[in-house]
């Protein structure tokens, strides 16, 4: 497949300005209408301590800021995305820059994502029979982002400038 011709080509313009956002808002609008269920199907409970019959406000809180800061990355995603590629179409070095300063904390937050996810489970993070359904969620959803976003940073399927930037002859300034 050729590189294409933007730092930020239709499969991953659908991916993080599209399906990115969806998910993180409609993990927003389910934290919101129902917390509870939010904080207690992250993690599979011990059969001798089950979730408690109701959060404190101060969790229900968390669970729906946590959720609302999710979704906000999700929009900014969107909107710089969106940004870079209407007024950058011409600039693809600049549009490659920007992009790589948007997608790198996201690929580090991926990472961190799940390695503090699977970390927080402690023995029984490789005990996948036990885990919830939001759980292999969290995880199948965090590598379906962060598999695409490694494959940004390696320049698959799209511009890089380095790579792709047509040579200039400099005696003639025509491209080659």
């Amino acid at each position: 497949m050729h590189p294409s011709a933007s730092a930020i080509p239709d499969f991953y313009y659908a991916l993080f300005a599209f399906y990115e956002p969806a998910l993180t808002i409609l993990g927003f609008i389910g934290a919101v209408y129902d917390p509870e269920t939010t904080h207690n199907t992250q993690a599979p409970w011990p059969a001798d301590n089950p979730p408690p019959a109701s959060l404190p406000k101060a969790s229900i809180v968390t669970v729906i800021q946590l959720a609302h800061v999710c979704a906000l990355m999700g929009v900014v995603n969107f909107f710089v995305l969106t940004a870079v590629r209407k007024h950058l179409s011409t600039q693809l070095a600049i549009q490659e820059k920007i992009i790589f300063a948007l997608m790198t904390p996201l690929l580090m937050g991926d990472s961190m994502h799940l390695f503090v996810t699977l970390w927080a489970l402690g023995d029984k993070r490789w005990d996948i029979s036990q885990w919830s359904p939001m759980l292999w969620t969290t995880i199948v959803l965090g590598f379906s982002l962060m598999i695409p976003r490694i494959m940004w940073h390696l320049g698959i399927w799209r511009y890089v400038d380095t790579r792709d930037r047509p040579e200039v002859d400099v005696t003639t300034n025509e491209k080659k």
